[in-house]
């Protein structure tokens, strides 16, 4: 089979993909019809909002009201990220409806710069309206419960001691029958669970990165000060207190909202929201506490195949975007003079020992670089790391990968300058020269494919209400109030782009070597020097309990999606190469689509 035969294959593949997966995510996420999901815009105070979706049983009506859970996700999470659990809720007759945390997704960010204690990342405010309006008349007003991971756990047990507390002074329920707190234990203090009315549910991770803050150090809760605590606030007929949880043994009376119950599963922080063992956990606490009679398992869960379908979905997308480039190039005239003839690749005695080396320290310097790159963003950008709103650089996590990125882009281009003159290469650099005439026609096809990319997006979203996205790895639908910032990011990370593209493409092409071979060397440079900060991170809580790295084991978290990125751009680069000779093509096509889905994806805390 010849190149065009399989690539006109391969462009029939990725389009049935991009059309069916949706559907069929669709399909899951409505439990083929039986659920209504629907897109909500809720006011909060000062002028703020929240986002979220909807997941409404058709069973649940005025007639025959359903419980209500609201579903919290953490820090860095978008209410596409735990969409699992509301899905598998309303599949059990639970009206479910999950939010975008203030400053996260497409709520608005908080004038809070302690928005989860003091507004509950946004819970409170929804608790407060749904308790009080008469509009959603399909929900049982007596049996309103909160689920959240990380830092939504946290929400969701300080809304449980502020709407008890707000209960026992005016002597009635709390709004929140039952709670479920996924991944976070420092706010169980004998402050917040003295004012607890709530039963409640707690599930941590063994493996737990964070696991270093709580009071014994480690994630194993048998003995943990903080699931003591809660277990011993139990309430009930002949309760005594315990001095060792019993993991899944049920303490105090449902009844009374006096019920406690701890699982400690063998996982880690990021991944415990999409264990099947986690979720079976949280789905048998709300089927005893809420009484529910649907006849599924706690193991009969659909979300995966949600997730593999949008995951599918998201591979179509990016598997298009070079079969349309070509298809320009090759049709429409005012992009075929970008058409030039590939360069010869280096002769094989560029790729030496001094090639070898500056390969290992373009990786060390990536790997040793990235932690010290989000404390300078902490103090070079003050006001994103307090939370505070500002436009300038809003964006607190994602401002040390772009100094990362800036430092790494420069430290390319001089490894790559390095390894031309040790190889003895003069004159100029092939695949390097363009135009100012192709500069604009380059600039102009990347401008055709990002809007392209985005809108297929968007058309997904608009016609399916799905994204294409794998567990915390998202291509979310594009909001127009994402622009200014992707054109405040995207120069700061262009030159790393750029580089990037100028080695893969021109220092790590040799003679004689096979091009999947070379591209997969290009991939793995690319990426090692994260994938070695994950190998000791993991690796050092693997040989001592804890990781390596402890304040900032979030930046070290964010590397589960960014590696993925890095390691899949140089083939980018290389398949743009390979139809036009010139390497500028690459960066300006993957630079602001891989930009845009970062800062789609992450806290923001941009004034609205």
């Amino acid at each position: 089979m010849n190149q065009t035969v399989r690539r006109r294959w391969l462009l029939v593949g990725a389009v049935l993909a991009w059309l069916l997966a949706p559907w069929f995510a669709h399909r899951v996420m409505t439990d083929a019809g039986r659920i209504q999901v629907a897109a909500l815009r809720l006011p909060a105070q000062g002028g703020q909002w929240i986002a979220a979706d909807l997941f409404r049983p058709r069973s649940a009506t005025a007639a025959s009201p359903a419980p209500l859970a609201i579903v919290v996700p953490g820090f860095q999470r978008s209410k596409e990220a735990l969409q699992n659990i509301a899905i598998e809720l309303a599949r059990r007759g639970v009206v479910a409806m999950v939010i975008d945390p203030y400053a996260q997704g497409n709520s608005s960010a908080s004038g809070s710069s302690r928005a989860a204690t003091d507004e509950g990342y946004g819970l409170f405010a929804v608790l407060e309206f749904v308790a009080r309006t008469d509009l959603l008349d399909y929900i049982d007003k007596s049996r309103i419960v909160a689920t959240g991971h990380s830092a939504g756990g946290n929400a969701v047990l300080l809304a449980a001691s502020r709407f008890g507390r707000e209960a026992r002074r005016a002597d009635r329920p709390s709004v929140l029958h039952s709670v479920f707190v996924s991944g976070y234990l420092l706010c169980f203090t004998d402050k917040n669970l003295r004012e607890v009315r709530s039963n409640v549910g707690l599930s941590y991770a063994l493996y737990d990165e964070g696991a270093y803050r709580n009071e014994l150090g480690h994630g194993d809760l048998r003995r943990a000060p903080e699931a003591l605590r809660m277990v011993n606030t139990a309430r009930g007929a002949e309760f005594a207190a315990r001095e060792e949880v019993e993991l899944g043994r049920w303490y105090g009376d449902v009844a009374a909202r006096g019920a406690r119950v701890v699982w400690n599963e063998a996982e880690l922080h990021p991944l415990q929201p999409y264990s099947r063992e986690a979720i079976a956990n949280q789905l048998g606490f709300f089927d005893k506490v809420l009484g529910l009679q649907h006849g599924l398992a706690t193991s009969d869960q659909v979300w995966w195949w949600k997730e593999l379908a949008t995951f599918l979905c998201l591979l179509a997308a990016f598997v298009m975007l070079p079969l349309a480039a070509r298809g320009l190039l090759g049709g429409a005239a005012a992009f075929r003079p970008l058409v030039q003839e590939v360069p010869p690749p280096s002769p094989r005695s560029a790729r030496g020992r001094s090639f070898w080396a500056l390969l290992v320290v373009g990786a060390t310097i990536a790997c040793v670089t990235y932690i010290p790159a989000t404390e300078w963003s902490q103090q070079w950008f003050a006001a994103a790391a307090n939370r505070e709103q500002t436009w300038f650089f809003p964006q607190r996590m994602n401002n040390a990968v772009m100094l990362w990125a800036l430092l790494n882009g420069v430290v390319g281009f001089g490894l790559f300058w390095l390894g031309r003159r040790l190889a003895g290469a003069r004159g100029p650099i092939a695949g390097w020269r363009l135009g100012s005439g192709q500069w604009v026609r380059t600039v102009a096809l990347a401008t055709v494919l990002y809007v392209g990319f985005f809108g297929q997006l968007a058309f997904v979203y608009w016609f399916w209400h799905v994204d294409q996205r794998f567990l915390f790895l998202g291509g979310r639908s594009f909001d127009a109030r994402i622009l200014p910032l992707v054109a405040m990011y995207a120069p700061a990370f262009f030159p790393f782009f750029l580089q990037n593209s100028l080695r893969a493409c021109c220092g790590m092409r040799h003679e004689g070597v096979p091009e999947w071979r070379s591209r997969l060397l290009a991939m793995f440079a690319n990426s090692l020097g994260l994938l070695l900060i994950l190998v000791a991170q993991y690796g050092w809580l693997a040989a001592n309990g804890r990781v390596l790295w402890t304040d900032g084991w979030l930046y070290v978290n964010m590397l589960f999606a960014i590696a993925p990125m890095m390691f899949v751009l140089p083939w980018f680069h290389r398949e743009f190469f390979a139809m036009t000779g010139r390497v500028q093509l690459g960066p300006l096509v993957m630079c602001p689509i891989f930009i845009t889905l970062m800062v789609t994806n992450t806290v923001c805390y941009l004034p609205h």
